[in-house]
């Protein structure tokens, strides 16, 4: 049975929600889906997967260095296997220009470079931050385009589930073409 994996980094929890959901469409097509935290899977070999997506989060203009490290020690397996990116970060939400220019660093950084990328907008999860957090965050939406709200009373998610959706669909009909017809219906 083919078996893919999806490892990811995130530092308050929405990059593992969306690896989560990743896996979920995966599994819904019959085909195993196994979502991991590089935090907490340090020694991941991907010898019994059939392809990769790697995940990973925007925090202070970087990706987390679990990512980074994971895709250095493993590029060449995943230049080998059908494998893809997805980015989250708040840019995605109103400003591509930032939110592609985090994946191109990122890409130069590791010299990986997949043939799928997704970016995808994050969360504003004020009531998880500290004072110091919240009042920072608050500070830095009000200046970015993409109506980010500065609302603390309550978490703001701006993932679109449907396009991550797409971005897992994409992939299972790149790796298994001939269940194309199956992942479309």
């Amino acid at each position: 049975m083919t078996k893919i994996l999806i490892a990811y980094g995130t530092t308050e929890g929405q990059t593992a929600r969306i690896a989560d959901h990743i896996a979920d469409v995966i599994r819904n097509h019959g085909i195993e889906a196994q979502a991991l935290d590089l935090k907490q899977s340090k020694d991941l070999s991907l010898n019994d997967y059939d392809g990769v997506i790697v995940g990973g989060s925007i925090h202070m203009g970087k990706h987390q260095e679990d990512v980074a490290d994971f895709v250095q020690k493993n590029r060449a397996v995943l230049e080998r296997l059908p494998s893809a990116f997805f980015s989250v970060s708040l840019a995605a939400q109103g400003d591509m220009e930032n939110a592609e220019a985090y994946v191109a660093n990122f890409q130069q950084q590791t010299g990986w470079h997949p043939t799928k990328v997704g970016l995808f907008s994050g969360a504003l999860l004020y009531r998880k931050y500290g004072f110091l957090k919240r009042y920072m965050m608050k500070r830095i939406v009000r200046d970015k385009p993409g109506g980010l709200s500065a609302d603390t009373s309550r978490d703001h998610v701006y993932t679109d589930w449907d396009q991550v959706q797409r971005f897992a669909d994409d992939f299972l009909e790149r790796l298994v073409p001939q269940d194309a017809a199956k992942i479309k219906s």
